[in-house]
C-alpha cells in the first residue's frame, strides 16, 4: 500500500527504479504548507535527517514501505537547508552520509550545448567520473549520454551495485545524467545501470572513464588524473616549434604485452618498461616509438584495436599516471611517443558502447552501414554529432593530458568508403549515389584540424591503404589534413620483389623502383608494421629467399633500401634484429636470438642506420619533394642494380647503389655528380653486420669517364645483395 504523498504512479515507479527523474521526489522538497523529505534506501532498517547547522533539529523518517522508502512530512519547513542522513542498517550499525538528492545540477548549460553541438573539445572534463568538491562535501560526479534510457543508476562496490539507490537526474532533452555522490573516493568500482525503453537492465562502462579493469574483469575505476606533475615542458615548447616534414622520424612499432617479458613471463608495467624499453629505442637510435592501442580493451587477441574504454589506457601494464611516467621519461630522453587509435569501429561485447541505452547510439542502426561483417565490430555513427564529439575530445584527450606526440588512426579506408568489405548490393550509398562516407570524411576533417590547432608539431597519420587523393594534405587546399600517410603502396610491391628468388628478380625491377613515381604525391612513412608479420605471413627474416646467409643479406639490404628511400620510417619490434618466429600477442620476442652473431649483426646495421639518418640532412629533409631525389640507374634490371641520390640544396649528396643479386660485381661504374673522392659511409655487406666484407676501404677517386648521364664515374665493389652508400671527401 502507498502511504506516501506521492501519486501511485511516481512511488511505484521509484520503488521499482524506473522513474526517469528521482530528484524531483528524493531529498528535501517544498510543499504550500510545508516540505517532504524522502529518501530511499532499501539496505537501511532506519532513517534520521540531521541539520548540519542546527543540531537540535532532528526527524527521523518513518518507513512508509518495507522495500526501504522513508518518507516524513514537516510542517513549518519550506526553506531547504543543509542536512545529513543518519543510517541504521538492520543488525543496528549506524553510520551518516550526505543525501545525493540534496545536491543541485552540476553540468552546464554551455558544456552540454557545446557537447549536442559535438564541438566540446574537452567534454571529458564533465563526462564520466570526477573526483570533486560541492557544497563543502568532498565525492565524485557521475555523468552520462543515455537519450532513450528510461532510467540511469551508477552502481558500485560503494553501493552494493544496487541499481536502485543511486538512479541519476536526466537533464532536460539532452539525453544527458548525472549525480553527485559524496563519500565516494579513487580507487572505487562503478559500472552505469541502464533500464532501456522497453525495461530490459543492462550493466554498461563508462565511455569515458579514466580507468578499467580489463579481461573478464570489466568495471570502470574512480581515478584522480589532475595530479601528475609533467617534467617535459622544454621538450613540449620544442615540438610545437618544429617542421615535422624537415625533421628525422624513425619509429620503432611496439606491443606492449609482447615486446619482453619477465623470467616468470609476464609483461613488463608501464614503470618497468622505463627501465627497459626506452633505453633500447635510445641506444637504437629511434626518435619515436608507436605503441599499438594501449586504450582498454577485453580481448588480448585484438592486439588493443576493440576498445571498449577509449579514454583509459589499460591497466594491464599499470595505473594512467605510470603511464604518464612513462611518456614523460621518454620526452625526457628525446623520445616521441605516438599511439595507435581505432577510431573506425568497435567490438559488440555486452558492456561496451554497442546498443548502449537499448539502441544504436553509438553504432548506425541499419547494419549495411554500422557492421564490419569479416571484424565482427559496429561503425561508429559520424551522423550524430555527440558521437563525433566523443571521438573528436578522445583524440585530444589523449594529446592533452598524456602528451603523446601524435596519433596513427588505424584503418582510414573503412571510415572512407561505404563498400568496404562489402558485397554488392550490402551496401548503402550516401545521397548523391557515391560509394564515399561523406559523414566519416568530415569527421576526419574536423578531427585532424582541431588537433593540429590546439596541438602544432603533433603527428596525425593515416593508415590508409587505397589511392584516396590528399590524405596528407591540408583540408583548406582539398585534403583530408592528416599529416602523414603510411606508404602500404612501397610495403607491398617491395615485399613482393623481396620474396622472389634473385634470379628471377631481373624481370621484376619496376616492383621495387615503382615506388618512386609516386614518392611525392604525399607525405609518405615507409612501414614494415605488425600486419606484415602475422597471420600465416611468416616474420620479415622468413619472408627472404635462399639459405641462412642469404636471407640476412637480403633483410639488412632491404631495411637499408628501405632508409634510403624518402619517406619516414617505421619498424615493427623483432625486425631489427631477424625474428624468425611469426609475431605472437602471447609471447614475448625471442630475445635469445640476440647470442648469434648474425642477429647482432642485423641489430647493429639498424642502429647505424637510425645515426646515419638522424646525422644526414639529406635522407630527412627532401622526403616529400623530387628535389630530394635524383635517379642515377635504374636501367641496370639484368644485373639487378639501381642507383640514386638522396641531397639538399646545401648539403653533400649521398650517393646509394643496391645489388639485389648474390654475385659480386667487381668494378661496377657508377655516374657521380662531381669530380672529386668518394669514400663509402655504409656497406651492408660489412663483417660487423654479419656480411662477407666485400668492403671499399680506399676512396674511390672519379674517372672522367661520362657515364649513365653524368660526366665522371667511379668503379666500385659490389658484394651480394647489399647496399652501399658513398659521400664525397
Amino acid at each position: 500500500m502507498n502511504f506516501s504523498t506521492l501519486s501511485d504512479a511516481d512511488f511505484y515507479a521509484l520503488i521499482e527504479a524506473r522513474h526517469p527523474e528521482p530528484f524531483r521526489f528524493l531529498g528535501f522538497h517544498p510543499l504550500k504548507s510545508g516540505a517532504v523529505a524522502r529518501v530511499f534506501r532499501p539496505d537501511v532498517a532506519e532513517v534520521i535527517l540531521l541539520d548540519r547547522k542546527n543540531s537540535s533539529r532532528v526527524f527521523p523518517l518513518p518507513k512508509i514501505h518495507p522495500v526501504g522508502f522513508f518518507e516524513k512530512f514537516l510542517p513549518d519547513l519550506q526553506e531547504p537547508f543543509p542536512y545529513i542522513l543518519e543510517l541504521a542498517d538492520p543488525c543496528g550499525k549506524r553510520w551518516r552520509e550526505y543525501d545525493p538528492y540534496s545536491f543541485g545540477p552540476i553540468l552546464k548549460e554551455a558544456d552540454i550545448y557545446a557537447f549536442r553541438e559535438g564541438i566540446h573539445v574537452e567534454i571529458y572534463k564533465k563526462l564520466g567520473a570526477h573526483l570533486l568538491e560541492r557544497e563543502g562535501v568532498s565525492g565524485a560526479h557521475f555523468a552520462v549520454w543515455a537519450p532513450h534510457a528510461q532510467r540511469v543508476s551508477i552502481v558500485g562496490d560503494f553501493n552494493q551495485w544496487d541499481g536502485r539507490r543511486h538512479c541519476m537526474r536526466k537533464l532536460n532533452a539532452s539525453g544527458l545524467w548525472e549525480i553527485f555522490l559524496p563519500g565516494v573516493y579513487e580507487g572505487k568500482h562503478y559500472k552505469f545501470e541502464v533500464r532501456t525503453a522497453d525495461g530490459t537492465t543492462l550493466l554498461k562502462t563508462d565511455p569515458f572513464a579514466a580507468f578499467a579493469q580489463h579481461d573478464t574483469q570489466t568495471a570502470c575505476i574512480v581515478y584522480d588524473l589532475t595530479r601528475f606533475v609533467w617534467s617535459d615542458a622544454e621538450w613540449m615548447r620544442n615540438r610545437a616549434k618544429r617542421d615535422i616534414y624537415r625533421t628525422p622520424f624513425s619509429t620503432y612499432e611496439v606491443h606492449l604485452a609482447s615486446w619482453k617479458r619477465t623470467e616468470n613471463d609476464r609483461p613488463f608495467s608501464y614503470v618497468e618498461l622505463v627501465e627497459e624499453l626506452i633505453p633500447y629505442v635510445k641506444k637504437m637510435g629511434f626518435t619515436h616509438i608507436e605503441l599499438m592501442p594501449i586504450m582498454e580493451h577485453p580481448f588480448d587477441g585484438s592486439w588493443g584495436y576493440q576498445l571498449v574504454n577509449y579514454y583509459a589506457p589499460t591497466s594491464r601494464f599499470g595505473t594512467p599516471d605510470e603511464f604518464r611516467y612513462f611518456i614523460d621519461q621518454c620526452h625526457l630522453q628525446e623520445i616521441g611517443v605516438i599511439l595507435d587509435w581505432p577510431p573506425g569501429h568497435f567490438p559488440k561485447d555486452i558492456h561496451g558502447l554497442a546498443r548502449y541505452d537499448g539502441t544504436c547510439l553509438y553504432e548506425y542502426e541499419d547494419p549495411r552501414i554500422g557492421e564490419h561483417k569479416n571484424w565482427g565490430t559496429l561503425v561508429f555513427n559520424y551522423g550524430r554529432k555527440e558521437v563525433t564529439n566523443f571521438l573528436m575530445a578522445n583524440a585530444i584527450f589523449w594529446l592533452n593530458e598524456y602528451h603523446v606526440d601524435g596519433l596513427r588512426v588505424d584503418a582510414v579506408a573503412s571510415m572512407l568508403y561505404l563498400d568496404y568489405s562489402r558485397q554488392p548490393g550490402k551496401w548503402v550509398p550516401n545521397h548523391l549515389g557515391g560509394h564515399e562516407n561523406l559523414e566519416a570524411i568530415q569527421f576526419l576533417k574536423n578531427c585532424n584540424e582541431v588537433c593540429c590547432k590546439h596541438h602544432p608539431g603533433i603527428l596525425m597519420i593515416a593508415e590508409e591503404s587505397t589511392t584516396w587523393p590528399g590524405i596528407s594534405q591540408p583540408v583548406h587546399l582539398g585534403g583530408v589534413g592528416f599529416g602523414f600517410k603510411w606508404n602500404m603502396g612501397w610495403m607491398n610491391d617491395s615485399l613482393r620483389y623481396m620474396a622472389r628468388d634473385p634470379i628471377h628478380r631481373r624481370f621484376h625491377q619496376q616492383e621495387i623502383i615503382f615506388s618512386l613515381a609516386y614518392a611525392f604525391s604525399e607525405h609518405f612513412i615507409l612501414v614494415l608494421s605488425h600486419d606484415e608479420v602475422v597471420h600465416g605471413k611468416g616474420s620479415l627474416l622468413g619472408k627472404m629467399p635462399g639459405d641462412v646467409w642469404q636471407k640476412f643479406a637480403n633483410l639488412r639490404m632491404f631495411i637499408a633500401w628501405m632508409w634510403a628511400h624518402p619517406g619516414k620510417k617505421l619498424l615493427f619490434q623483432g625486425g631489427e634484429f631477424g625474428q624468425w618466429n611469426e609475431w605472437s600477442y602471447a609471447r614475448s620476442l625471442d630475445w635469445h636470438l640476440l647470442s648469434s652473431p648474425m642477429h647482432q649483426g642485423l641489430q647493429r646495421l639498424v642502429q647505424h642506420l637510425n645515426r646515419l639518418y638522424v646525422s644526414e640532412p639529406s635522407l630527412y629533409e627532401c622526403d616529400d619533394c623530387a628535389d630530394g631525389f635524383e635517379w642515377i640507374d635504374y636501367k641496370d634490371s639484368d644485373r639487378s642494380i639501381w642507383s640514386f641520390l638522396r641531397k639538399t640544396s646545401r648539403d653533400e649528396p649521398i650517393l646509394f647503389i643496391v645489388n639485389a643479386t648474390p654475385v659480386i660485381r667487381y668494378g661496377y661504374r657508377v655516374g657521380v655528380h662531381r669530380a672529386g673522392c668518394y669514400r663509402e659511409i655504409l656497406n651492408t655487406d660489412a663483417e660487423i653486420y654479419g656480411g662477407g666484407n666485400v668492403v671499399n676501404t680506399n676512396r674511390c677517386c672519379t674517372q672522367s669517364i661520362a657515364w649513365q648521364g653524368k660526366e665522371h664515374s667511379i668503379c666500385v665493389e659490389l658484394p651480394p645483395l647489399s647496399l652501399l652508400a658513398f659521400k664525397a671527401c
